[in-house]
């Protein structure tokens, strides 16, 4: 679910053209994707009526609710460090704050050359803003924020066709969990046809993700586990991700994760 350097071109998450729809607080802005490895992006959003999300399979809208969707809405603010680690290939950290409503982001990082990066823009107006943010900066950011609220994208983005394939052996160990598959457009996007399979235990939350890449970059699968489950004022967070990227391992986890709800000066961090 993430392209892990922007120096190299293997990803492990493409990005997707997808409509997406959120709480009505939530700012709708363009999500665009970098060539590296660091960034999980996921093409341009817009919005659509909240019925299209209501044809799809119920648990879809049961996972988001676990994590938080009945009040994404109060939040006015979330910061959080994107970590990743891949022996022998890269290891890097991320610092983020991002206002939804109004999309206004902060970042603090690397750049390509190691040298440090610190920018603040508002995603509304990204055409504005300088060839690193636009091509750098943004996809990280898109990548960073998937892998913190994916349970929140994934029913957002109500471009993607998703099935319940009821109970089903994990791809990991023993044990078994109710696979829910969400499949992107074929057309469209830069990588096509990706699938996201996630193993949802009892209490709706999910225990594994599996990717599955519809074209020919590399990596083509991709297996971690979701744990380290921490709550952030009303949002439920997965800050630990472990697993391999064909076969390798990857590690992916978040630190100094804080929310901030409207009317409220106070950060509430996760725990």
């Amino acid at each position: 679910m993430t392209q892990l350097s922007h120096a190299t071109r293997s990803h492990i998450t493409p990005s997707k053209k997808v409509i997406h729809t959120a709480n009505a607080h939530t700012t709708v802005a363009e999500f665009g994707r970098s060539t590296s490895l660091r960034c999980l992006v996921f093409g341009l959003l817009v919005l659509v009526p909240n019925s299209w999300a209501q044809q799809r399979p119920p648990i879809l809208e049961q996972i988001a609710k676990t994590y938080g969707l009945d009040s994404f809405g109060q939040v006015e603010a979330i910061r959080y460090t994107f970590n990743l680690d891949l022996p022998g290939v890269i290891n890097l950290s991320h610092k983020w704050e991002w206002e939804p409503k109004t999309s206004k982001v902060s970042y603090e990082g690397k750049d390509k050359d190691g040298k440090p990066v610190k920018v603040t823009y508002m995603r509304s107006e990204l055409s504005s803003q300088p060839d690193n943010v636009k091509k750098q900066v943004d996809p990280a950011f898109n990548n960073d924020n998937y892998w913190l609220l994916f349970p929140f994208h994934a029913y957002w983005d109500t471009g993607t066709t998703v099935t319940d394939q009821g109970m089903k052996k994990l791809p990991v160990g023993t044990g078994s969990a109710e696979l829910v598959s969400v499949k992107y457009p074929s057309e469209g996007g830069y990588t096509p046809g990706d699938t996201w399979d996630l193993y949802v235990g009892k209490d709706k939350r999910v225990e594994y993700l599996v990717y599955h890449r519809g074209g020919p970059v590399k990596p083509s699968l991709v297996i971690v586990s979701w744990a380290g489950y921490k709550k952030a004022g009303p949002l439920l967070v997965s800050t630990e991700h472990r697993g391999t990227a064909d076969g390798k391992p990857v590690h992916i986890w978040f630190s100094d994760v804080s929310v901030k709800l409207a009317g409220s000066d106070t950060w509430m961090k996760a725990q």
